[in-house]
């Protein structure tokens, strides 16, 4: 939906463990219903309704089979007051290959759609593009500070995102690639604030799915404004999430840390592209992200 951390929450300081953000109630064969904190005032945070529509499509599959794509749209802002109900449609079971279609429901309107492909595991010949030897995590600063001693009470009232923790990458940082004209980027460590079950792979893939909505959408902007933790000046823009996709290459753990190497190619129409590459400490390529987002200069406001 719109840019993560533009967030008021609840309001309540207990930080919930990062699994109860995905955690989703099963109403009956192929029905589910969960509830999603704000990403923008009074907007659901798209990551998260995307992660609890693959939990319930993970739900309907067998543990023989592990998700390895989804594609979402979004369609309306979900209102993080009410439930959302999510409807899984079994679209096909194959000998390798398995396919669910979710439809995230508030007020009787579909919020959001979400198709996920889930395979048998195979073995193969393997390549990938090598990750950056870029700093660690462990060298650079925690933007959770400087946000709560600039803004304790927005701090306070984002309990959903203090549940993981985020490490941003200056741009002179060693081991950067060099910024092509036209591309710009950022590159982020995060991992979920607290440990998750070892043995539910599909609870990890679902953590990442929210974790990949967090930085994604604004690096289309970076052209126009830094992300929310390196802007001292009000919004420029308007931004929004219009489509999310992602792929899942080998297996990894949320909760360890993840470098989100992130481009876009293309602004343009209204519209921004971003492009993001997920490595664990080990240098594997884990998973990809490709997200389109509605993006808007905000008209200038006088003096």
């Amino acid at each position: 939906m719109t840019e993560a951390m533009d967030l008021e929450g609840s309001g309540d300081d207990q930080i919930a463990p990062f699994a109860d953000l995905l955690r989703i109630e099963e109403l009956d064969e192929n029905l589910f219903r969960g509830s999603c904190h704000a990403g923008a005032p009074m907007r659901a945070f798209g990551g998260q309704v995307a992660a609890q529509a693959l939990t319930a499509a993970g739900r309907t599959i067998g543990a023989e089979r592990a998700v390895h794509s989804l594609h979402g749209y979004f369609l309306r802002p979900g209102d993080p007051t009410r439930p959302i109900v999510y409807q899984v449609d079994r679209v096909r079971d194959g000998l390798s290959y398995a396919t669910r279609r979710v439809t995230a429901v508030q007020r009787g309107e579909a919020i959001f759609t979400l198709s996920a492909s889930f395979k048998r595991p195979e073995a193969s010949t393997e390549r990938q593009r090598t990750m950056p030897p870029v700093p660690g995590p462990e060298e650079l600063p925690d933007p959770f500070v400087a946000w709560r001693e600039a803004n304790p009470e927005d701090f306070a009232k984002s309990t959903g995102f203090r549940a993981l923790e985020m490490r941003f990458l200056p741009a002179g940082a060693p081991g950067m690639p060099p910024e092509l004209p036209g591309v710009p980027q950022q590159f982020v460590w995060l991992r979920s604030g607290t440990p998750l079950p070892v043995d539910d792979p599909l609870l990890q893939v679902c953590a990442l799915t929210y974790l990949s909505d967090l930085t994604l959408a604004s690096t289309t902007a970076l052209h126009l404004e830094p992300h929310r933790f390196g802007r001292r000046e009000p919004r420029r823009t308007m931004l929004a999430s219009l489509d999310h996709a992602m792929w899942f290459h080998r297996p990894f753990r949320a909760d360890e840390w993840l470098l989100f190497a992130q481009r876009s190619p293309s602004a343009s129409d209204g519209r921004g592209l971003a492009l993001g590459e997920f490595y664990d400490r080990a240098g594997h390529l884990v998973a990809s992200a490709v997200q389109e987002t509605l993006l808007r200069e905000r008209p200038a406001t006088r003096p």
